[in-house]
């Protein structure tokens, strides 16, 4: 997937501190940096999982296409976040910019090599295939047990204390985009979103009704049980 984006391409000396992981002894390692623009496939599902990647700037949506032309986002990738970790040989979704984007990444080789001596990388590692097999899990009670309504207030309030150190959120994904993640229809996520709107729970900011601003985050909370 590399060979058509237009960057620097030279491996660069890193520590993995600065790729977001933390070690014991903080060994030097080759770290490489792309830019993809809008739409661009950063790797494709059943591609070999050689890399590791990490976003810098922008953001990612991991995809996969359903037997009937369907797609099913199952995760968004917010700056600082890490992804590509396959329990396999070969990635099941398919990895997307959403918007202009930068990723870091590395050699899983490379990384698993340093975890076999490295125990809080290894930590690391752990800790992180454990929070994405928990996101999975509530993703998946979400798609087969929550109302539109619920299912909404809960990517709003995934999205509100992930992008928490803004005042406005921000979002880079389009409706169709969280629509796809919800297993909703774009019809039913702008509704829902209005009722929240018209409930005084949150507002939007300009004209685009992707800058929002969450007004009343306890009765956002309410509608996660209700």
């Amino acid at each position: 997937m590399f060979v058509h984006i237009t960057t620097d391409r030279t491996p660069r000396l890193n520590s993995l501190s600065d790729f977001g992981i933390t070690s014991g002894s903080n060994p030097i390692v080759s770290l490489s940096e792309f830019t993809y623009p809008k739409g661009k496939v950063i790797y494709g599902e059943k591609e070999p999982a050689e890399y590791v990647y990490q976003v810098k700037a922008g953001a990612v949506r991991r995809y996969k296409l359903l037997s009937d032309g369907r797609r099913q986002i199952g995760a968004f990738h917010l700056p600082g976040d890490i992804f590509g970790l396959d329990n396999g040989e070969t990635h099941r979704f398919t990895a997307e910019a959403v918007v202009k984007t930068t990723v870091r990444l590395i050699k899983r080789q490379s990384l698993e090599v340093v975890a076999d001596s490295d125990m809080v990388v290894s930590r690391n590692l752990l800790g992180m295939t454990t929070s994405n097999l928990q996101h999975a899990e509530n993703h998946l009670l979400l798609l087969g047990r929550k109302s539109s309504q619920e299912r909404v207030a809960a990517f709003l309030h995934e999205m509100d204390e992930r992008l928490s150190s803004a005042e406005v959120m921000s979002l880079p994904m389009t409706r169709r985009d969280i629509a796809d993640y919800l297993g909703l229809t774009l019809e039913t996520v702008s509704r829902v979103v209005s009722q929240l709107r018209k409930a005084g729970v949150l507002d939007f900011i300009g004209n685009t009704q992707r800058e929002i601003t969450i007004l009343d985050r306890q009765r956002l909370a309410s509608f996660l049980q209700s």
